[in-house]
């Protein structure tokens, strides 16, 4: 087994020399130390200094000096979308205040499916489509990680 103690994000590592990939869902993308298995079969151990919110396109180290590409795996998340932008604001806020993994893209939110928020976003008159894409919630107020959205959404700070 391989270990991973170096990562870096998208955009700052040598794209060109990934040996391979790692396709993860946000939990697994999401870790400190953690026994993963490449995509080709190869087992890595993550062990970073601190949690890291990895995203699509970043990099892990080897300690043979390769790198692996991380590529975020398609999950069931539900997709929020409401005719109003205010009150798709208004719902961002709500599920903020519930400390709800939360993505926000160009004109909707994602989120993980849980019928109680589920119910009480239709009950602000959202529109809910259960899709399966990447998720990348935002960090928080004090992520350090940042990553441009390819939906145009600028640049994002994730943990």
């Amino acid at each position: 087994m391989r270990n991973a103690s170096i990562h870096r994000p998208a955009g700052h590592w040598p794209k060109e020399k990934a040996a391979g990939t790692l396709t993860l869902d946000f939990d697994a993308r999401h870790r400190r130390r953690i026994r993963l298995t490449a995509d080709d079969g190869e087992d890595v151990l993550l062990d970073l200094p601190k949690a890291v919110a990895m995203a699509d396109g970043d990099g892990l180290q080897l300690e043979d000096g390769r790198w692996l590409k991380v590529q975020a795996a398609a999950e069931l998340i539900v997709e929020v979308k409401h005719k109003d932008p205010h009150q798709l604001v208004r719902l961002a806020w709500h599920l903020g205040n519930r400390h709800l993994p939360t993505e926000i893209r160009n004109h909707s939110l994602c989120i993980r499916p849980d019928h109680v928020i589920e119910d009480m976003l239709r009950g602000f008159g959202a529109d809910l489509l259960n899709v399966e894409a990447p998720f990348q919630p935002e960090g928080g107020a004090y992520g350090g990680h940042n990553h441009d959205h390819e939906d145009g959404g600028g640049e994002h700070h994730h943990e």
